[in-house]
């Protein structure tokens, strides 16, 4: 797998995203649910996804936190950073979401849709805090296939909102229909589709490619 960054850069992200959900929740009095709603509202949580250096080891925390609030608040939070000694259920929320953001590559966004949420979070920080952050992969990994077996395909849920058929899909794209049906199925992975193939039917879907992948 290609990961968006070096893991020279790891600890950086992790500590750095630790630190800026602990400033959003400790210092500026945001649920940690709700902030992490902005962080990918904002677009810094895919910058950080595709490992922007400003963004991975570029800022503090706090700084981070203080970008989120500002793109999608309009202010800047002036509230200097509370120096604890011991680490917060939310940093080590925001820790370990960065180890697993550059572990799997999987967006921000698709992680919370299948189940990683921070409420789901925070109720593994009892057992998990000071595991090895293996264990807290094996579980994350459990969690999201649980869901995502139980969810509908990306695909499947773009292409009923913009109110198409599976045959007007495949007309349109030039995709076989039964390999679109396939796709929504699961039946076909539809990350090792063609490149040209996805991005015409997200072309005919008006999203991005990434939109579309599992």
């Amino acid at each position: 797998m290609t990961r968006a960054y070096e893991e020279t850069y790891l600890d950086d992200a992790m500590n750095n995203l630790g630190d800026m959900f602990d400033y959003a929740v400790h210092d500026c009095g945001y649920e940690a649910e709700e902030f992490f709603t902005h962080f990918i509202v904002s677009g810094i949580a895919e910058s950080f996804e595709k490992g922007n250096p400003k963004y991975v080891a570029g800022l503090s925390g706090p700084e981070l936190a203080a970008g989120v609030i500002f793109r999608t608040q309009g202010m800047r939070p002036d509230i200097p950073p509370s120096e604890e000694i011991d680490k917060s259920a939310e940093y080590w929320a925001g820790w370990s979401l960065a180890y697993y953001q550059w572990y799997t590559a999987l967006r921000f966004t698709d992680m919370r849709k299948f189940g990683l949420t921070m409420e789901r979070l925070l109720s593994l920080y009892p057992t998990l805090h000071e595991a090895d952050i293996s264990k807290f992969v094996a579980i994350a990994n459990q969690i999201i296939e649980k869901n995502r077996s139980e969810a509908v395909s990306n695909l499947q849920r773009i292409r009923k909102a913009s109110g198409m058929t599976q045959k007007k899909l495949a007309e349109e794209s030039g995709a076989a229909l039964r390999m679109i049906q396939l796709y929504e199925q699961r039946k076909q992975d539809i990350n090792m589709a063609g490149a040209a193939t996805i991005a015409r039917i997200a072309h005919v879907l008006g999203c991005k490619v990434e939109d579309l992948l599992e």
